[in-house]
């Protein structure tokens, strides 16, 4: 993914997990409680662009916050 896409995408998860009235770290710990191992760093690193995100995290982040995969993924 380019850097640009990848900060809108991040942008667009923060207002998810916010929307959902997740914090990070709780965001973070329903992740790891569906297999995937991720910290809050990471996930926050994911939020401002600085880390790519895997499609097994887009697929439970989807799941998670109760979005479509449209809404997720509209930068």
């Amino acid at each position: 993914m380019d850097a640009i896409y990848e900060k809108k995408l991040g942008q667009n998860i923060r207002r998810l997990r916010d929307a959902a009235g997740f914090t990070q770290e709780g965001l973070s710990a329903k992740l790891q409680l569906c297999g995937c191992d991720i910290t809050r760093s990471a996930l926050a690193k994911m939020e401002v662009g600085q880390r790519h995100i895997y499609p097994d995290e887009i697929k439970l982040l989807k799941e998670i916050l109760n979005v479509s995969y449209d809404e997720l993924m509209n930068v």
